[in-house]
């Protein structure tokens, strides 16, 4: 059989995934581990596939010599050991397996949950030595017990239905799933500081981005309930460690589990003299089980892509003819902008995503550009990839229903797209138009007209429409050092204020320090201040 397909598997995994490829007649695998660079290179003309797990490193010379290559498999979560862009450029598609680890991972956090409460290790530990002292271990029941959830992703919604089992109260936070979603897997909605203030236990499963890391420091630490006891089986740098030590040296926190560091392995550090800490060597993926998971999940994906073209769980681009792409591509950077900044503007769960075309654009097939609107809103929101291709597919994991409408009938503009996040407070829209077919421009923040280039560093006000706001607002920019490069404010679209309350647009030639944005909330006349960057 001559027209099969070729795959490379570079890296060793589970036998299960080798096999679901061998047994399809459709596909001729070769696996060869322990390949150089150069040889792979050699080598992979000939294939249409290559599977690698973290070892081998997927560089753009070794993509660039794939003349026959139509899709690259990580078994796991990152690809950082992958060219992306590189292979997003050549219509090379790149899979991996973001859920398949996610049971593992959610029962070794019930394992570390169970193992603080009923001190398993340190008893272990005694008992070795010859002492036979069980006075010193008495434990606490879980049944009970409240469990904060922080983050509630596929592994925060897996810990919750296991605690849920063990008939402890759940509360889980995470600002960006609908409070229905999480009724859904047995927990009651929360703020964090009340989850923080009133939980037994608090368990960490959200991604590591800017706005996350250190998200447990000295302060957050203080509002958590005294006695209360932390698990950490997501990101190492989620987690203030120093000042969890002084926590727990305190007595504040009566202890913790930790599968993961802000540095690996954690040599040095005070958390290994704590005999109130529990410490694993990053397990989370550690099973038979997972191993197998992530193998046969990514032999899947593969074989499916292969013989069908289903591309659901892709990290970057789907194959789209060029000339489509040609088309298409400025509006998709501009509904990329506008959903980034709809997303910046709305801090609350988004239950509904509406993307409206108008005028030339709406002659367009409308998916490319609706699909960039949501890589917008959620690339800052979510630790893994967000793209065109698995979008909707992680807005219906956050509980967000997208909507699409065209008109050919023009809005002011030759064409203009509209993007709306709904909350249960209301709908928040935002518009923009290209200049000239080309040049991007933000045109519309719900009823205020405005126009600027969505690039950038900016601040955002709603304040009262009075004198003098905008002068405090360049005041304190102005001692900080801050350019402004430009500044617009907003008039409603009907022509006149909005009941006394207007809006400022500024973009700056740096980001603002949050002591800044807090002296901006300040003003008595500010009613919402935002920081972003698009």
């Amino acid at each position: 059989m001559t027209d099969r397909f070729h795959v490379l598997i570079a890296d060793p995994i589970h036998e299960d995934g080798r096999k679901l490829l061998e047994a399809d007649g459709a596909f001729a695998v070769d696996t060869d581990t322990g390949l150089d660079a150069a040889e792979i290179v050699a080598r992979i003309p000939r294939y249409d596939a290559l599977i690698v797990r973290s070892k081998t490193r997927v560089t753009a010379p070794i993509i660039a010599a794939g003349s026959a290559l139509k899709v690259i498999g990580r078994a796991g979560i990152g690809v950082d050991n992958i060219d992306v862009p590189a292979a997003t450029e050549r219509g090379i598609v790149v899979f991996n397996t973001p859920d398949a680890n996610a049971t593992t991972t959610a029962e070794l956090t019930i394992a570390h949950l169970l193992s603080l409460s009923r001190h398993l290790p340190q008893a272990d530990r005694s008992v070795r030595s010859g002492a036979w002292t069980p006075t010193r271990f008495v434990g606490a029941e879980l049944a009970g017990k409240t469990i904060g959830i922080i983050g509630f992703g596929t592994i925060g919604r897996l810990v919750s239905a296991r605690c849920a089992g063990l008939k402890m109260h759940v509360l889980a936070y995470d600002p960006f799933v609908a409070p229905e979603i999480m009724a859904e897997s047995a927990a009651e909605p929360a703020d964090l500081d009340h989850l923080l203030a009133v939980a037994d236990y608090v368990t960490l499963h959200c991604p590591l981005i800017d706005k996350t890391r250190n998200l447990i420091d000295a302060v957050r630490i203080a509002r958590m309930k005294r006695g209360a006891r932390l698990i950490n089986c997501a990101r190492g740098g989620l987690v203030d460690e120093a000042a969890l030590v002084a926590a727990l040296e305190s007595g504040h926190l009566a202890g913790a589990a930790l599968d993961v560091f802000a540095t690996e392995p954690p040599k040095g550090s005070p958390l290994l003299g704590l005999d109130s800490v529990v410490l694993t060597p990053h397990l989370g993926a550690s099973t038979e089980e997972a191993q197998q998971a992530v193998s046969v999940r990514i032999a899947e994906d593969i074989a499916r892509f292969l013989t069908t073209g289903a591309a659901e769980a892709a990290v970057n681009l789907p194959r789209i003819s060029s000339e489509q792409l040609g088309r298409t591509r400025p509006y998709q950077e501009l509904a990329s902008a506008l959903g980034g900044l709809v997303g910046a503007l709305v801090d609350a769960p988004i239950s509904e995503l509406v993307v409206r075309l108008f005028g030339a654009v709406a002659e367009l097939d409308p998916r490319p550009i609706t699909a960039e609107a949501l890589v917008g809103l959620l690339s800052k929101r979510m630790a893994g990839p967000v793209n065109r291709v698995n979008a909707a597919h992680h807005a219906r994991g956050q509980g967000i229903e997208v909507r699409e409408s065209r008109s050919e009938h023009a809005r002011d503009y030759v064409s203009l797209i509209e993007v709306s996040a709904v909350t249960k407070a209301g709908a928040t829209t935002v518009a923009g138009t290209l200049l000239g077919g080309r040049l991007p421009r933000l045109v519309r923040i719900d009823a205020y007209d405005v126009e600027a280039v969505p690039k950038g560093h900016f601040l955002f006000t709603r304040h009262s429409d009075q004198p003098g706001v905008v002068g405090a607002l360049g005041g304190i920019l102005a001692r900080e050092r801050i350019n402004i490069s430009r500044m617009h404010v907003g008039m409603d679209a009907n022509g006149g204020g909005n009941g006394g309350e207007a809006i400022a647009l500024i973009s700056t030639s740096s980001p603002l320090p949050e002591a800044v944005l807090a002296e901006v909330e300040a003003l008595p006349a500010v009613k919402q201040a935002v920081i972003f960057e698009l």
